[in-house]
C-alpha cells in the first residue's frame, strides 16, 4: 500500500510543489480545498495530465481551516500517514488589515488540526509537519537566525505563526506526536502569488519589457530577505517526517538580500534600468517592519542531509524566464485579438 499524504493548503505554490514530490515517490495525496465560485487549482491542474504521474493518485477535498468538524471527518475517513499544514492566511502585509482572520486561519486552524489527529485517534500513527515562518524572528535577536533565536514577531501573521509554532510543540510533549516545525525563510517560484514582492517584480519587469507595462510601484526597498527556491524547500518538509524523531528546523540559503538588489538583479536580467520604471508607493508599507533576515541551516544540513542548490542569482533567472514566458504569450495574444488578457 502506498503512503497516504494530507495537504492543506494544496493549491499554494508550496502546496502544488510539494504534491508534485510525494506523487513522484509513490504516495496517495490528499489535498484541502476551498469552496469557490471559480476554480483556484491551477497550480495543480497539469497534475492530472501528466504522463509520468498516470500511476499514481490525487484527491481533493473540500475544507475550510476554520472547520474543525469537517477536518476531523476527514481524518476518521482517510487516515493519513502524514499531514502537511501548509494553509494559511499567508500575505504579511495584509495580516494587518485582517488581523483576526489571519490569527484565527494562520494561528487557530493548527490547534484545530492537531485536536483533529487527537479525536481520530491517529497521535501515534501520523506524522506532521507545521509550516513556521522567519516572520516569527521579527525584530531580530541574533544574526543569523537558528533555532535557539528568540521570536519576536513584527506583524498579525508573525504572531499567528509564533502561536502555530509553540501549539505544534506543546502537542508533540503532550500526546508524544510525531510532529515538526519547518522554519522556512523566503522561498520563491514562477508560482509564487502576484502579489508577494518577488513575483510582483518580476512580472512588472517581464511586461514592462514587452511594452504592456509602465511602472512598478514598491514600498520599501531596503528590506533584507533570505530567498531560496521553494521546489527544494518543498523536500526538506518531506525530509523532516522521514527521521525517527520530530524536532524543529531553520530553512534557509544563509545568504541575505534587500528588495533592491532583486529589483536591481531582475532588470539588470531584462536588460533594463531599474531606476526609469520603479516607484516608491508608501501604501505598500508596513506598519511594523522585519529589516533583516537570514537564516543558518546548519541543524538542517547536519542532521537531515538538506542544503540548498538554487541560490540567488539563479532563483531571479528562473522566475524572470517564467514571467517572461507570460508576458509574451500575454502580448501575442493582444496583437492578435485586440483584447487584454492576463497570462
Amino acid at each position: 500500500m502506498p503512503k497516504k499524504a494530507l495537504i492543506t493548503g494544496i493549491t499554494g505554490q508550496d502546496g502544488s510543489y510539494l504534491a508534485e514530490l510525494l506523487l513522484e515517490k509513490g504516495y496517495e495525496v490528499h489535498g484541502v480545498i476551498r469552496r469557490a465560485s471559480t476554480f483556484n487549482t491551477e497550480r495543480i491542474d497539469h497534475l492530472y495530465r501528466d504522463p509520468h504521474l498516470k500511476n499514481t493518485r490525487l484527491f481533493l477535498h473540500y475544507g475550510d481551516m476554520a472547520d474543525s468538524s469537517r477536518m476531523v471527518k476527514l481524518l476518521y475517513e482517510l487516515k493519513p500517514d502524514e499531514i502537511y499544514n501548509l494553509g494559511a492566511q499567508s500575505h504579511v502585509r495584509v495580516s494587518f488589515d485582517n488581523p483576526e482572520y489571519t490569527g484565527d486561519v494562520t494561528g487557530l486552524s493548527t490547534v484545530r488540526i492537531l485536536e483533529a489527529i487527537r479525536e481520530a485517534g491517529l497521535t501515534q500513527d501520523v506524522r506532521y509537519y507545521q509550516a513556521s515562518s522567519s516572520e516569527m524572528f521579527g525584530k531580530v535577536q541574533q544574526v543569523p537566525q537558528t533555532e535557539a533565536t528568540p521570536f519576536w514577531p513584527r506583524s498579525p501573521y508573525g504572531c499567528a505563526k509564533v502561536f502555530a509554532y509553540w501549539t505544534t510543540v506543546n502537542y508533540r510533549e503532550a500526546y508524544n506526536l510525531h510532529a515538526s516545525n519547518g522554519i522556512l525563510f523566503n522561498h520563491e517560484s514562477p508560482r509564487r502569488g502576484e502579489t508577494f514582492v518577488t513575483r510582483k517584480i518580476t512580472r512588472a519587469a517581464t511586461r514592462i519589457k514587452v511594452g504592456l507595462q509602465d511602472k512598478l510601484y514598491l514600498g520599501n526597498l531596503d528590506a533584507q530577505r533570505d530567498w531560496g527556491y521553494a521546489k527544494e524547500y518543498v523536500e526538506a518538509m518531506w525530509l523532516m517526517l522521514q527521521q525517527d524523531n520530530p524536532d524543529d528546523y531553520v530553512c534557509a540559503t544563509n545568504e541575505t538580500h534587500s528588495v533592491r538588489e532583486f529589483v536591481q538583479e531582475t532588470f539588470a536580467r531584462l536588460d533594463l534600468d531599474w531606476e526609469k520604471y520603479v516607484d516608491y508607493d508608501d501604501r505598500y508599507d508596513r506598519p511594523s517592519e522585519v529589516d533583516l533576515l537570514i537564516g543558518a541551516p546548519a541543524k538542517l544540513k547536519k542532521q537531515i542531509g538538506w542544503e540548498p542548490k538554487i541560490k540567488f542569482k539563479e532563483l531571479v533567472q528562473i522566475m524572470v524566464d517564467a514571467d517572461l514566458e507570460l508576458a509574451q504569450q500575454e502580448l501575442a495574444y493582444q496583437n492578435a485579438t485586440g483584447v487584454a488578457r492576463r497570462f
